[in-house]
C-alpha cells in the first residue's frame, strides 16, 4: 500500500497536471497563442489572440475541468455506494434521462438554454424515478438500486434511439455530437465549477464513513455509521454532480468509470485523498481530451468522448498490468 506521503506527492503532481492541461487548452487550437499572450489575456491586457482566450478557450477549459471533475467524483462515490468496481455515473440512468431531454429539445428546435434546461430536467427525473422505485417499501439494497437504474437507463436509451430514427438530417449531427460529448456549446463555466466546489465540499465530511462502508455494510454499522442516511446522501450527491456535468457537456463516457480506478491504483482507497484526487485527474483528462478534439483535425472537431477513451484505456491497462505484477 502506498504511504500517505507518497499519496500527497501524487496529489501535488495531479495539481500540476491540471495546471499544465489548462495551459495547453488555452494555447493550442487552430490558431496557436504564445505563452506571453496567454498571460496578458488572463490579466485583462490586449494581446494577439486575447479575445480568443477570454471568450472561447478560457470558458471552455474551465467547463471541461469542472465536468471532468464532476464525473470522476461521481464515479468514485458510485463505486463505494454500490460496492461495484464497474459502477460509473451513468449506470443508474442519469445520462439516459439527460440525453432524452436534450435530444427532445434539439429535435423540436429549441435554443441552447432550453436544451440545457430539458437535459437537467431529464437527469433529475431519472434520478428521482430510480430513487423512488429502488426505495420501494423502505428497503434498499445495492442490487435493487443497480437493477432499477439499468432498467430506467434502457428505457431512456429506447427513447433516444426513437428520436434519432425520426430526426431530420440537419439536426442529426448535433444530436450525435451531444450523445458523444461536446464542450463547444458548454456556455458559461461558472455553474459546473460551482457545483464541483459544492459537491466536493459536501463529500469530504463523509470520507471517513465511506472508508468504513467500503469495508462492508455490517462492519460500517457496527462502527456506528448511519448507513441508510449515508447511502441516500451519497446517491443524491453523485446524481446531482452527474446531472450538472451531462447538462453542460453531454454524455462523456469513460471518465467516471476509469479515472477513480487509475487514482486508486496510484494512491490507495482512502476516500479522504481519493475524492479530491479523482476530481483533479478527471478535470485534467477532460481538458486534455478536449484540446486534442479541437486541434487534431482543426478547424473540424472530434467528439471529446472518443478522445477520453483513446487516452485513458491504454493508460489504465498499463497501470493495471503493473499493479498485478
Amino acid at each position: 500500500m502506498p504511504t500517505r506521503r507518497r499519496a500527497l506527492l501524487i496529489l501535488a503532481l495531479l495539481v500540476l497536471l491540471a495546471l499544465a492541461s489548462f495551459w495547453a487548452a488555452l494555447a493550442a487550437g487552430s490558431i496557436p497563442v504564445a505563452a506571453g499572450d496567454i498571460g496578458a489575456a488572463l490579466l485583462g491586457r490586449d494581446a494577439p489572440g486575447a479575445d480568443i482566450i477570454r471568450e472561447l478557450r478560457l470558458p471552455r477549459a474551465l467547463a471541461g475541468f469542472a465536468c471532468g471533475g464532476l464525473l470522476a467524483l461521481a464515479g468514485a462515490l458510485m463505486q463505494v455506494l454500490l460496492r461495484n468496481p464497474l459502477a460509473d455515473p451513468y449506470i443508474l440512468g442519469i445520462s439516459g434521462g439527460a440525453g432524452a431531454g436534450a435530444l427532445l429539445a434539439i429535435l423540436i428546435g429549441l435554443p441552447a438554454l432550453a436544451i440545457d434546461g430539458l437535459a437537467f430536467a431529464g437527469a433529475l427525473g431519472a434520478m428521482l424515478l430510480v430513487f423512488g422505485l429502488a426505495h420501494g417499501d423502505g428497503s434498499w439494497t445495492q442490487t435493487r438500486l443497480l437493477l432499477t437504474g439499468v432498467i430506467v437507463a434502457a428505457g431512456c436509451g429506447a427513447l433516444v434511439a426513437l428520436m434519432l430514427a425520426i430526426a431530420p438530417d440537419d439536426r442529426l449531427r448535433g444530436m450525435l455530437f451531444w450523445l458523444m460529448g461536446d464542450l463547444a456549446q458548454s456556455g458559461a463555466a461558472w455553474p459546473p465549477l460551482a457545483v464541483l466546489a459544492v459537491a466536493l465540499t459536501l463529500a469530504m465530511p463523509f470520507a471517513r464513513e465511506l472508508n468504513l462502508l467500503a469495508r462492508g455494510l455490517l462492519q460500517a454499522q457496527s462502527l456506528g455509521v448511519a448507513v441508510d442516511r449515508l447511502r441516500h446522501a451519497v446517491y443524491l450527491l453523485a446524481s446531482l454532480a452527474t446531472a450538472a456535468a451531462v447538462t453542460t457537456a453531454g454524455s462523456i463516457g469513460f471518465i467516471g468509470l476509469v479515472v477513480p480506478h487509475l487514482v486508486r491504483l496510484a494512491i490507495g482507497n482512502d476516500q479522504r485523498l481519493l475524492l479530491p484526487a479523482s476530481a483533479l485527474a478527471g478535470g485534467a483528462l477532460l481538458m486534455l481530451a478536449d484540446t486534442l478534439a479541437r486541434s487534431l483535425i482543426a478547424p473540424q472537431q472530434l467528439p471529446v468522448g472518443v478522445l477520453t477513451a483513446l487516452i485513458g484505456v491504454p493508460i489504465f491497462l498499463f497501470l493495471l498490468s503493473r499493479h498485478a505484477k
